[in-house]
């Protein structure tokens, strides 16, 4: 009997050390368990600090007056952030700045002398930027401008010749981003029609009278119209102005 008391008690002991055992096992895993789950709840790093030429960013954009979304939608698509970008027609980093309009712009804002250093070279794309902008007063003018040039663009509102394919989808593209919802491209896809003896005048105008019923071809006027940039927090950039493209329904009337 004695000995069957003692086994009992033996065992109790053993379920009692087995469950100490459970029990500072289950404590160790909860306290190894825990900080992943605090890790969980930490706030999630900013975005901005991700950018590594946000600080240069931030400078363009306070020294020319331009919003710096539109900073960063322009060198996104000019070279998807790669600082030692250089295209097929020697355009050069993160927003892809021509050797020419860089020499000329680096003289004028005191820039540095290797145009692919991030800071020099994001100055001189937001001062382009600026200068289109401040020519054109239109998103639309400003981005085909800043893609093609301005003296083709202005060949191409002076005598309707198509502005290339690549420039097109570039406007298309960033129109958009930078607050123009839907810029029509369908114009610059139409050919003008040759001018011939039909477009004369029907009465002579004499060098002194006025041309009160004259009116600016293609656009003319509007481009008169300048626009400030938009003020940072404006939710929809670029909507006060008209987009460069006109598109024509089946009535010959403008959308």
């Amino acid at each position: 009997m004695a000995l069957h008391d003692h086994a009992g008690a033996g065992r109790s002991s053993t379920v009692r050390h087995t469950a100490i055992l459970l029990l500072l096992s289950g404590l160790t895993f909860i306290t190894a368990a825990t900080p992943p789950a605090l890790a969980q709840s930490a706030p999630p790093v900013r975005a901005a600090s991700v950018n590594p030429h946000a600080a240069h960013i931030t400078e363009a954009s306070q020294r020319f007056g331009i919003p710096e979304a539109w900073i960063v939608a322009v060198m996104r698509a000019e070279s998807a952030g790669d600082v030692r970008a250089v295209s097929s027609a020697g355009a050069t980093g993160l927003m892809q700045v021509m050797p020419d309009t860089w020499a000329e712009l680096r003289t004028r804002y005191g820039l540095g002398r290797d145009p692919y250093e991030p800071r020099s070279n994001i100055l001189a794309g937001t001062a382009y930027l600026r200068e289109m902008w401040g020519r054109y007063g239109d998103v639309a003018a400003m981005l085909a401008a800043y893609n093609a040039g301005p003296a083709r663009y202005d060949e191409h509102r002076s005598t309707g010749r198509p502005l290339s394919a690549e420039t097109r989808a570039y406007v298309a593209l960033l129109a958009p981003q930078l607050g123009v919802k839907s810029p029509s491209l369908h114009l610059a896809t139409t050919p003008q029609r040759q001018t011939d003896w039909r477009d004369a005048p029907l009465f002579v105008v004499r060098s002194g009278d006025s041309h009160p019923a004259d009116l600016p071809a293609n656009g003319g006027a509007s481009a008169d119209r300048r626009s400030p940039v938009p003020a940072q927090g404006d939710d929809t950039p670029g909507t006060r102005a008209a987009p460069i493209f006109l598109a024509r329904d089946d009535t010959g009337g403008r959308q």
